[in-house]
């Protein structure tokens, strides 16, 4: 049985595996690795980047992987005197901590950063608003568009930006509309939307942008698009391509934290900052659907190394996956009851295998995993939720799995005894000498050698059945009828 439960975790920890693939190529991961790429001529990736326009880019959900990207790409442009900052925005929202942190950033750096929500199509929702309020100089290109700031709870039911984990709904939740941020009496919802819209007014009044917006973005889920924002003064430009913007950015006149800085940006050369590296581990661990996967492999893993201590692999393959999945998981918003539940959801599973339960053990740890995973990420902000795809996935492998392991122990309960003291009754066996006349011999049963006693005589080579087991000692019978004496025989003669 042990070696069926074996084959049984492998399967499943290959499936989960596997499973690891598909996700860790998410599309803020990809969109990520291709960023620069649309960048039009000027750009000169080679070209020294001391005096020249330093294009950093946010495309897709915004956590902390978008935030270390941003503040080493400000970080970069202010040690090499960068002439600007180009900030590409293209994102449906992000986490809370992750956008203030980077509109800090903003804030303190020392080089103009123009937010720039482009190309055409892209749009700065919920977090987007913030960080482009935040920015020196506001740009939008056509066909784009801005808002819908409205704070998302956790468990709230919009795109948007959600609270980061050890953070109270009352930090600054930013983000947007889930449709009841204004209609909601409670004291808790007031106070989280107060919050935003202070903070966005905040940023409108330091940068002199339309402060009327700003309050309606969070209260009403307001939404305005580039040629509305360039009306009211949310915006400073429309440009349709970086050329266009640079050009139309020059000379203007901007407030940095030590004072105004005037913008020389016309014909500059463009260097677009890729994501290194760190940013890319960063945007695959501290994926939802990776963090998941790699929390279920770093348990599977460990439970495979309890049933067979020494295979070394599993123990430090799930070791591994779980320090990266506890890392992942304090930086995501993390509801820890449905880790907890699928915790337990791995160990009901792995318990069923050591210890037959007829089921219940099995069915009631797959129906804690499914449930855990289900409200694990309790949050609509985009791009920071697991597939139910992916969900029903694992919940299916896990039950086939063990509904395998069920089936195996069944078939196991119905062949026959090949091992102990069972295996040995009813076994063919062979006399070495003949017995004494004490009935007392020895005898050789699957390749060993056994005290044996037998009620009748035995000669050397005769086959012998073991009847029964006295301590050290078979009680053995000679296999089928033996030939009567002629003397012994009915009718015969003495």
């Amino acid at each position: 049985m042990n070696g069926y439960v074996r084959a049984s975790l492998l399967i499943l920890g290959l499936l989960l595996l596997g499973s690891l693939l598909a996700p860790a190529m998410s599309a803020r991961q990809a969109s990520a690795a291709d960023a620069g790429d649309e960048v039009a001529g000027t750009e000169a990736a080679g070209t020294e980047a001391a005096g020249a326009v330093l294009l950093l880019e946010i495309k897709g959900g915004i956590g902390p992987a978008t935030r270390d990207y941003l503040r080493r790409g400000l970080k970069q442009a202010a040690e090499q005197s960068a002439a600007a900052v180009v900030l590409r925005i293209d994102t449906p929202g992000g986490l809370d901590a992750a956008t203030r942190d980077i509109n800090q950033a903003i804030l303190a750096s020392e080089v103009p950063v123009i937010g720039w929500v482009a190309p055409e199509g892209a749009r700065a929702a919920s977090a987007g608003t913030y960080i482009l309020y935040a920015c020196h100089l506001a740009a939008m290109a056509p066909a784009t568009s801005l808002g819908a700031a409205t704070p998302v709870s956790i468990g709230g039911g919009g795109p948007g930006i959600a609270p980061d984990p050890g953070q109270s709904p009352g930090d600054g939740d930013d983000g947007a509309d889930d449709g009841a941020g204004a209609g909601d009496d409670s004291a808790m919802t007031h106070k989280v939307v107060n919050d935003a819209v202070a903070y966005l007014r905040s940023l409108a009044e330091l940068r002199g942008r339309d402060v009327a917006f700003a309050e309606a973005a969070v209260r009403e889920a307001a939404t305005l698009s580039a040629g509305q924002a360039h009306k009211r003064g949310v915006i400073e430009i429309i440009a349709a391509d970086l050329p266009r913007l640079l050009a139309e950015a020059d000379g203007r006149s901007v407030r940095l934290r030590d004072g105004e800085a005037v913008l020389g940006t016309r014909d500059r050369p463009v260097v677009a900052v890729e994501p290194g590296w760190r940013f890319r581990l960063l945007s695959v661990l501290t994926e939802p659907s990776v963090a998941y996967l790699l929390l279920l492999i770093g348990l599977y893993g460990l439970i495979f190394e309890g049933y067979s201590p020494g295979a070394i692999v599993p123990g430090v393959v799930g070791a591994i996956c779980l320090l990266l999945a506890l890392y992942a998981l304090q930086v995501l918003p993390v509801n820890y009851a449905g880790v907890a539940l699928i915790v337990l959801g791995v160990v009901l599973i792995a318990v069923e295998f050591a210890m037959p339960s007829f089921g219940a053990l099995g069915i009631g740890g797959v129906v804690a995993l499914i449930a855990g995973s289900l409200i694990m990420f309790d949050t609509q902000v985009p791009g920071f939720g697991v597939s139910g795809q992916l969900i029903l996935g694992i919940g299916m492998a896990s039950a086939l799995t063990f509904a395998g392991a069920v089936w195996l122990a069944a078939r196991a309960r119905s062949r026959p005894v090949t091992t102990g003291v069972e295996e040995l009754l009813g076994a063919s066996a062979l006399a070495l000498a003949d017995f004494d006349a004490d009935g007392r011999g020895t005898v050789r049963v699957h390749g060993e050698v056994w005290q044996a006693r037998a009620a009748v005589p035995v000669e050397r080579g005769e086959p012998v059945r073991v009847q029964a087991l006295d301590g050290l000692v078979l009680r053995v019978a000679p296999v089928g009828e033996r030939p009567q004496p002629a003397h012994a025989q009915p009718g015969g003669e003495r």
